[in-house]
């Protein structure tokens, strides 16, 4: 509730204000402003989670981290001949762990070209972490995916999208150029640390274009859509943003949308999309750099 012991009720204004204004949200992409005149833009994440969810959690049950090797084993190899066949370029966010225990699969999306990213350490939330054990974990985790992967990462993705006070200080002291976590607009935004312009891009995310609520993994006293029915939405969301010349981001987990009846979804997507003319289909560093390239020179294209 509060370090403070008192009800949100009681907050003074400045308290309030302080709070909502400590990440703000500034110089909203343009609508329709899209590289190669292009209609709309299209980004694809995955988050290769697999079992660090389970460990993240301190779970050590073999039923439920055979739920996240699955991932490795089946859906990863599934989800980059889906973006092969069609060309397109992703951003794969990477928790450390994920990398140490399957290398054949970043492997894989190196060799692929797809753009990687930072996830944390082994999938923990920066919630749970004092201000100076999420500034050391930052940096490890920088370091450990520069030489896992070859290339010093310039985007983050939170785990758990757990945006903390602590995080934007540590995104710019990193010299990231984007962060993915935050949910403040459906176009690339500029973050602000109390008002003052960061620099930072923020490449939106929303729960609406995700996975994990659709198919939870545990499922007991959830819904599951079935999955046409998740096409259904996301072939929604990307026809609006192709009308008004928006972003359209999609976050995937290979443990999930790996299994046959979702894939068959995503590939079915991908082609739905890729039909329409005036589709450019960046990676969140595309997005990220071209949003900021229209900061500094508004009239480029």
């Amino acid at each position: 509730m509060s370090t403070s012991n008192s009800f949100p009720w009681e907050w003074t204004e400045e308290k309030w204000r302080s709070m909502v204004d400590e990440v703000g949200a500034s110089n909203a992409l343009d609508r329709g402003v899209w590289p190669r005149n292009a209609t709309v833009a299209v980004a694809i994440s995955v988050d290769v989670d697999n079992e660090t969810l389970v460990l993240s959690q301190g779970g050590d049950g073999p039923g439920l981290l055979s739920q996240g090797r699955y991932g490795a084993r089946v859906g990863l190899p599934r989800v980059l001949e889906t973006l092969r066949r069609l060309s397109v370029p992703a951003t794969f966010f990477y928790p450390v762990v994920s990398t140490e225990l399957d290398p054949a699969g970043l492997a894989a999306v190196k060799a692929d070209g797809h753009e990687i990213g930072l996830h944390g350490w082994i999938h923990e939330k920066c919630g749970d972490l004092t201000a100076g054990q999420e500034r050391e974990l930052a940096l490890r985790c920088a370091d450990a995916m520069e030489t896992a992967a070859g290339t010093r990462p310039v985007g983050l993705r939170t785990p758990y999208w757990d945006f903390t006070p602590h995080t934007l200080p540590i995104i710019r002291e990193l010299g990231l150029e984007y962060d993915s976590s935050l949910m403040a607009d459906d176009q690339p935004y500029e973050l602000l640390h109390r008002g003052e312009q960061t620099g930072v891009t923020e490449v939106p995310v929303s729960w609406v274009r995700d996975d994990a609520p659709y198919f939870p993994d545990d499922a007991l006293g959830k819904q599951v859509l079935a999955p046409r029915e998740v096409l259904r939405i996301w072939q929604d969301e990307f026809d609006l943003a192709y009308t008004e010349g928006g972003l359209f981001s999609l976050a995937l987990h290979p443990h999930i949308i790996g299994h046959r009846s979702r894939i068959t979804v995503l590939r079915e997507l991908l082609s739905y999309i890729a039909s329409h003319s005036g589709v450019w289909f960046g990676t969140h560093a595309d997005v990220a750099r071209h949003a900021a390239a229209r900061r500094e020179h508004p009239a480029r294209r």
